[in-house]
């Protein structure tokens, strides 16, 4: 019995990616069903057995086993080919989501009134300002001007950083001393970018643990200047997510979305990972979107997230 569609040359990067993830959990479920012709008495037992050893979370698990025992039930499945090929439906399902949460490129083409503002957060370590880097060489390659501002004040060589980073991408920088207020970076950075009719503007911030309440304030303070300059500013809020942290990154999307409104999430790291199923859990959770992937070290290495590759490749 053959489950799996043959690759494309196309989509053979995207699954070496996804290769420990998909290794370690789903190809439990794809080996399982292969050895069954049909469907016994505890099939959705050990599906839900399966799907809690990941990294989706309980509630998104037994939300799809729900589904999946209703479906059953209904359309009397006779073999685990179909109940296979629903499961793939169901997760599928959970993915989609709704139209105005469209891609980031999109949504700065169709702002009007430059520049989009676009501030990023996310914990210490989880890759965020090389994430910075990553996505404005992506948007300068898409003929965008961008300006970073360099709002990590407090971390040791976070502005030495983010200014090879700049250089590398060719984009403008906007910095202070260390130590310095970084809402005053921020301010200083809208206004320049204002005055020079830039198209996209990038506030780095510095990478804060999400139980540190007196840094996730902060965050509050930045975006709260900015609007002293535009008035609809952060246009958008990325949360940088280290895919390897698995569980920790639902109660990260939790504290950093009581602070400031997420609209969209960076998944980093996913190449060296085997728990890439969390991708799932939050954006059924969250219903938040993730625009891009990051997979390697490189300026290049930012992916834009397609949740049907994702799927196919996984299955």
């Amino acid at each position: 019995m053959m489950f799996l569609k043959k690759e494309s040359e196309k989509n053979i990067t995207f699954d070496n990616e996804l290769k420990k993830t998909r290794e370690s959990f789903f190809s439990k479920i794809k080996n399982f069903f292969l050895k069954k012709s049909k469907i016994e008495e505890n099939i959705i037992d050990y599906i839900e057995n399966i799907l809690l050893s990941a990294d989706i979370g309980v509630k998104t698990t037994l939300k799809i086993i729900s589904n999946l025992e209703k479906r059953v039930k209904k359309e009397k499945y006779k073999d685990s080919k179909e109940l296979f090929f629903f499961l793939k439906e169901e997760i599928k399902s959970l993915l989609k989501i709704k139209k105005e949460k469209e891609c980031l490129e999109k949504k700065i083409k169709n702002h009007k009134k430059k520049p989009y503002v676009i501030m990023m957060v996310g914990v210490n370590g989880s890759g965020k300002t090389t994430t910075i880097g990553k996505l404005a060489f992506l948007l300068k390659k898409k003929g965008l001007d961008l300006v970073i501002g360099a709002s990590d004040t407090f971390r040791a060589a976070a502005i030495d950083q983010i200014e090879i980073l700049a250089r590398e991408a060719k984009v403008s920088l906007i910095k202070q001393h260390m130590y310095s207020d970084p809402a005053s970076v921020a301010y200083d950075t809208l206004q320049s970018a204002k005055s020079k009719k830039k198209d996209v503007v990038l506030i780095d911030t510095a990478g804060r643990l999400q139980n540190r309440i007196d840094l996730m304030k902060e965050l509050s303070k930045i975006s709260r200047v900015m609007k002293k300059i535009i008035p609809e500013s952060p246009h958008e809020i990325i949360l940088v997510l280290d895919a390897s942290t698995g569980q920790n990154a639902f109660e990260q999307v939790r504290k950093f979305s009581s602070f400031v409104k997420i609209s969209s999430i960076i998944l980093t790291k996913i190449e060296g990972t085997a728990k890439g199923g969390v991708i799932i859990g939050i954006i059924d959770q969250f219903k938040i979107p993730i625009q891009y992937l990051g997979i390697g070290e490189k300026m290049k290495d930012l992916k834009k997230f397609n949740e049907k590759k994702f799927i196919d490749s996984l299955f």
